[in-house]
């Protein structure tokens, strides 16, 4: 039989990370050694309690049945707990939080829940690919790509005036994938601002917010409104737990209850033994202080950070040290497809701009994500190559 994809499906273009995939293992089928730098997958272990609490909870009998879509009471209120102590942020945990099957299902999903065909949603340009594709496309929407100004930090313009008034929504992330840029609060309450002035949903990814350097501390959108705002986080980052996905949505109830309602239709929710081990991760945190098992995770990654900015400079690229996620962000000086292309034919995978829109044409994207010698050994193969 001959079926076609649905007209929403063919106008999404191939999903890069997906390709990189197939790439990266014909390479190492055919025997290469392969170092991966392109996802953002840290390499870290998961902390050794955290796994112990879901050693614990797996083995317990009352975890195994079905989970709510909305998450249990008991990981909501461990979200509240954690917004109120790290951002100063109150939380009402059953109309304010949702717990969702990794950060990236609810960036998705919350479009279906309020986003009509035809309607526009504004993109950062570059951006992480799901704000345009899982969400707006999915969504018979029109993207608005705005692109991120190099010299203002990968922000947008001055003023936000530059926007589209018309939108339905906004996606907004800092510290930001793929640039490693963070915000200041006066840029962060000048959109939230313009959202409230042109009722558009702002939506928030904040899935970096505890990978940060050299003292600097990532805010929550919430702190500066709540109303039309929705925010979306995540524990695969900040404690290695990216294969568990749990993640966490928190905001404007009205905005919580769309996207319940949408999951109450598409998902029955993570298993129960992982939520209570989200839970046990969050509580870690005592304050707006980072607990220790973070702050171990911060001090690899900035090691490892550091030596890629000198090893890139030493090549020639001008790399600047980001404040926030484990990725740099450098120009190469051509096609950043060709470019990842011979870094692939040497072992080494990086990710091409351009896989995260327009505007990312001409960089390249670097995870921290390999112990320091893989890294040192990367730099060499680049070294002999370059």
């Amino acid at each position: 039989m001959n079926f076609e994809f649905a007209t929403r499906v063919k106008k999404i273009p191939p999903y890069l990370f997906a390709e990189m995939e197939d790439r990266v293992s014909i390479k190492k089928a055919q025997g290469v050694d392969i170092i991966e730098l392109g996802i953002g997958d840290p390499d870290l272990p998961t902390p050794a309690p955290i796994v112990e609490e879901v050693r614990k909870h797996v083995l317990d009998p009352e975890n195994h049945n079905y989970p709510t879509s909305a998450g249990e009471l008991e990981t909501r209120q461990a979200v509240a707990d954690y917004y109120k102590k790290r951002f100063g942020v109150e939380v009402d945990p059953k109309g304010e939080v949702c717990i969702l099957l990794g950060s990236k299902e609810g960036l998705a999903n919350i479009a279906r829940a309020f986003v009509n065909p035809g309607e526009k949603v504004i993109v950062p340009d570059p951006s992480y690919p799901v704000y345009a594709q899982g969400a707006t496309t999915l969504c018979d929407a029109v993207s608005v790509r705005v692109p991120l100004q190099p010299k203002r930090n990968f922000w947008f313009e001055d003023s936000p005036a530059v926007l589209d008034r018309t939108a339905r929504m906004i996606y907004v992330n800092y510290p930001n994938n793929p640039t490693g840029a963070v915000a200041s609060k006066e840029y962060l309450i000048g959109l939230y601002t313009w959202c409230q002035q042109t009722d558009t949903i702002m939506v928030y990814d904040n899935a970096y917010s505890e990978l940060t350097f050299d003292g600097y501390v990532a805010p929550s959108i919430l702190e500066y409104g709540k109303e039309g705002a929705i925010e979306f986080g995540s524990v695969s980052k900040t404690f290695n737990m990216t294969g568990y996905r749990i993640g966490y949505a928190v905001g404007d109830s009205k905005l919580i209850t769309g996207l319940k309602k949408v999951k109450s239709q598409v998902d029955s929710g993570a298993p129960k033994f992982l939520q209570k081990a989200a839970a046990f991760a969050l509580s870690q945190y005592t304050g707006r202080d980072k607990p220790r098992m973070v702050q171990d995770n911060i001090r690899v990654f900035q090691e490892r950070r550091d030596l890629l900015v000198k090893g890139l400079r030493d090549l020639g690229f001008k790399v600047d040290p980001p404040k926030g996620t484990f990725y740099l962000w450098f120009q190469v000086g051509g096609s950043s497809m060709a470019f990842a292309e011979k870094m692939l034919n040497l072992g080494v995978v990086v990710t091409p701009g351009i896989g995260f829109g327009q505007a990312g044409e001409g960089y390249i994207r670097i995870a921290a994500t390999q112990p320091t010698a893989r890294i040192e050994e990367a730099l060499e193969r680049m070294r002999r190559a370059l």
